[in-house]
């Protein structure tokens, strides 16, 4: 259903782009925890979707990537370049070139760099304001809008939609947007990572598409691998255990152990296995990421030449350098087995 009517959605967005000079929309792809399976507040499931974001023509983005560690802490930016079409526009009256005949084009249409860009960088909250002003302007062409109101909720780096059909059943949906780094399933995303301040420039690496494949690939087993993550990240809630740390673990023990063995009449062994797998990640003080330096993700998940390249990421590398960190999370860790 959601995602019938963001298709929908993105339909008119795309007709009323049509030869703008404003980002092309490009079909969504369902990620978090709601499509994958697990949604650990199924009460309050928000419907995530990201919409990879292409340049129009006559423009070029160019992803400035920093390493691992840094697109971890701060992101990454898309820089916005002017392309040369000359070739193109001799078949195209009247439409002269940016590059070489940028006062005269700009007088007919702005660039994209004076609309959505500071300086010469993709600004998501330019971006998140433009797409909130579209959708609003082209819902009523929806077909979905005969039977849901809309409301645009506030948010400064994303667009939220509030629906709410007749008998007063409200459905949560926040379009992310982002920037694909090649062919690959890895996204430069507006999503802000949490507890961290991001500058409207910054896109932080999203692995959501990755890990939504990862979980889809998976879910064509019968096992209790969705049910078990559900109910642990139920358990860390109110710790200092983040629902992405036992993703992680979950991940992990997936791609190791056959998805087969994951029988539903052993959900609390599991469970078990799960829990003292986190156990022995603090205890070593290492948790890798999943996607840098693992040479064994599913051949279904495509990612840029240099994950494979890459050292293994830790997760848990502030519990090597604070010994205060690492107490406390052992500390947490004991007191889970009381819950």
């Amino acid at each position: 259903l959601v995602e019938e009517l963001v298709g929908d959605l993105l339909g008119v967005l795309q007709e009323f782009l049509a030869n703008s000079l404003f980002p092309l929309l490009q079909p969504a792809v369902g990620v978090g925890s709601t499509f994958e399976g697990w949604s650990p507040n199924e009460d309050q499931a928000v419907y995530r979707l990201l919409v990879p974001l292409r340049p129009p023509h006559g423009h070029a983005f160019h992803l400035e990537l920093g390493t691992s560690r840094e697109i971890l802490a701060k992101g990454s930016r898309v820089r916005v370049e002017l392309e040369c079409t000359c070739t193109w526009e001799q078949l195209v009256e009247n439409t002269p070139c940016f590059l070489h005949y940028p006062e005269e084009e700009l007088r007919r249409k702005p660039s994209l760099l004076s609309t959505l860009c500071s300086g010469s960088y993709l600004d998501v909250q330019k971006t998140a304001r433009w797409l909130q002003n579209l959708v609003r302007s082209a819902w009523l062409l929806v077909p979905q809008s005969r039977h849901y109101n809309m409301k645009v909720l506030p948010s400064s780096r994303s667009c939220k939609l509030q629906l709410t059909n007749i008998a007063g059943v409200t459905l949560c949906v926040e379009l992310l947007f982002g920037v694909q780094q090649g062919s690959s399933d890895i996204f430069l995303s507006s999503q802000a990572r949490e507890a961290i301040f991001t500058p409207s420039t910054m896109w932080p690496e999203s692995y959501a598409v990755a890990e939504a494949k990862f979980f889809r690939h998976m879910a064509l087993h019968d096992t209790c691998h969705l049910k078990c993550l559900q109910v642990c990240t139920r358990i860390l809630m109110g710790t200092g255990f983040s629902n992405y740390i036992m993703k992680t673990v979950v991940m992990h023990l997936l791609n190791t152990i056959p998805p087969s063995r994951w029988s539903r009449e052993e959900f609390l062994l599991w469970l078990q296995h799960i829990m003292e797998y986190l156990h022995g990640c603090l205890e070593e003080k290492r948790l890798n990421h999943f996607f840098f330096g693992n040479e064994n993700v599913p051949k279904e998940i495509v990612l840029p030449p240099t994950f494979e390249l890459a050292e293994p990421l830790n997760l848990f590398q502030h519990l090597l350098h604070d010994k205060h960190a690492h107490a406390k999370a052992l500390l947490e860790f004991d007191e889970l087995q009381d819950r």
